[in-house]
């Protein structure tokens, strides 16, 4: 059988990646719409997020108008045989192929926004940019505050998602040597967006403040905390197993009314295990909503969630053997599986194995 044209291959200049046609078009129903209908911004973050705390609508009108407010989410990342993400925390561990890695880079330039951890910032000091070349994207632009130049000629004619660190308290020091200030400033990437806590802004280091802003990034204050529900809280996990004070719901609708349609997030663990967790609570309430109460009320099931539209995971072929950083999010119950998959699609790339997938309830 023939296969594809690799992407190593096929490299132009200014190490632009090439991936090919066929393997986009396998990944295309998992990917959100070139034109989203996501909302895009209508308002300050905090207009919208004390909207959507009105205490005129219940708990479950609330639920409904962050759902309709959260972007396109794509949960995406690379792990080992034995679902490592790396050797050990803090450890920075390359698993993709070439080909696979190429991939990555197509699935940003589909995306308006890209999130990660602090404790993957601080680890792998990533670019959160998109080298795909001429042909390789399709995703729409998202303006902001500051942007200098993010789709110019070094990036071809793909677009370059929005890097947003994920950072409650502020533990990232930002520097102007940092990949993602040094992209933006290059034109070869978006400025950042730091979120954190409403009680640690005042926190932020000043030089920190003043890469991020120097290149037209911002920090961003998410209002709304995940009081009374735990698992909701966004991990930061310098704190050594404690939780930050966001909560996802939270998250989503402030880069909603930032005007991000869709994100697609990239890691760490802990932040990988949380959403799994959030997007099957998802599920399960949607696949309950027929059933019915003796009222005539549709139930509950948990309390607030995280929709995830799509699982893109790919898997290497070696096994990084124990004490790394594992994907197991939380069951839901004892005796109740975590999370699955379904209208699942393999795709191979090189020796990597890419998996597609969408939560199953």
């Amino acid at each position: 059988m023939a296969q594809p044209q690799q992407p190593q291959q096929a490299r132009q200049e200014d190490d632009l990646l090439v991936f090919p046609s066929d393997w986009a078009d396998k990944l295309e129903e998992y990917l959100p719409p070139h034109s989203s209908c996501s909302p895009v911004r209508t308002g300050s973050a905090s207009n919208q997020q004390d909207h959507s705390q009105d205490s005129s609508n219940g708990p479950q009108q609330q639920q409904q108008q962050q759902q309709q407010q959260q972007p396109f989410l794509t949960l995406t990342y690379a792990q080992s045989l034995d679902s490592q993400l790396s050797l050990a925390p803090g450890v920075r561990t390359t698993l993709s192929g070439a080909e696979s890695k190429a991939m990555t880079h197509f699935l940003r330039s589909r995306h308006d926004a890209i999130l990660v951890g602090a404790g993957t910032a601080v680890a792998d000091d990533p670019g959160l940019n998109c080298r795909i070349g001429g042909g390789g994207g399709g995703g729409d632009v998202l303006e902001g505050k500051g942007d200098k130049g993010a789709r110019g000629p070094a990036l071809g004619a793909a677009p370059s998602p929005r890097p947003v660190v994920l950072d409650p308290h502020a533990r990232w020091q930002v520097r102007d040597s940092s990949k993602v200030v040094r992209l933006a400033r290059q034109g070869k990437g978006r400025p950042p967006w730091i979120l954190v806590a409403k009680g640690c802004v005042d926190g932020v280091a000043a030089e920190s403040r003043r890469a991020v802003e120097s290149v037209g990034g911002r920090y961003l204050v998410v209002e709304g905390e995940g009081e009374g529900d735990e698992e909701l809280r966004a991990t930061d996990a310098a704190d050594k197993g404690s939780r930050g004070n966001l909560c996802w719901p939270a998250i989503l609708c402030t880069l909603a009314a930032e005007g991000v349609r869709s994100v697609m997030v990239e890691g760490g663990g802990r932040v990988i295990d949380e959403l799994l967790a959030l997007g099957q609570r998802h599920a399960n309430a949607q696949a309950s909503t027929d059933d019915d109460d003796d009222d005539g009320h549709t139930r509950a099931v948990g309390t607030a969630t995280v929709r995830i539209d799509s699982v893109i995971v790919t898997i290497a072929p070696v096994w990084l053997g124990t004490g790394g950083v594992t994907v197991s999010p939380a069951r839901p119950a004892a005796t109740t599986a975590g999370p699955r998959l379904k209208e699942v699609r393999w795709v191979q790339m090189g020796e990597d194995m890419v998996l597609a997938g969408r939560m199953a309830g």
